[in-house]
């Protein structure tokens, strides 16, 4: 694998670095904040919805037995 360098200022530097998380490499960090994909967000659904998935999960595993 090649390496790179990416010149940046100070600034855009101490926003990076505010972002990057403890545990990543700076390769990895640069992948998830590039993914195309949307994340999964917690609390995306409202109560009603969570409610409605829960009740669905609970008759499943009813079914199930």
């Amino acid at each position: 694998m090649s390496r790179t360098s990416i010149p940046v200022d100070s600034t855009t530097k101490e926003r990076l670095d505010r972002l990057k998380r403890d545990n990543e490499t700076w390769d990895e960090f640069l992948e998830r904040i590039t993914t195309t994909e949307e994340p999964i967000e917690a609390g995306a659904w409202s109560n009603e919805q969570a409610d409605r998935a829960k009740a669905s999960i609970r008759k499943s595993r009813e079914n199930w037995r």
